[in-house]
């Protein structure tokens, strides 16, 4: 393998349509999501997260 090779992981729970709201740009988001997807693997695990989940039912615990 030659030395310039890198690996680089990117784990997120929005799809790609939505990180225009997190970087509060639709063309950064497109250009960024373009960059980082350039000759990679994409793993979708389609599971939830587990972060998003507690959180969730801390709220739901906290209402009632």
């Amino acid at each position: 393998m030659p030395a310039f090779l890198r690996a680089t992981a990117v784990a997120t729970n929005s799809p790609f349509t939505e990180w225009d709201k997190t970087l509060g740009d639709a063309r950064l988001s497109a250009a960024t999501a373009y960059r980082i997807t350039f000759r990679c693997t994409l793993l979708q695990t389609g599971t939830e997260s587990y972060r998003d989940q507690a959180t969730q039912e801390s709220l739901f615990l906290a209402q009632s």
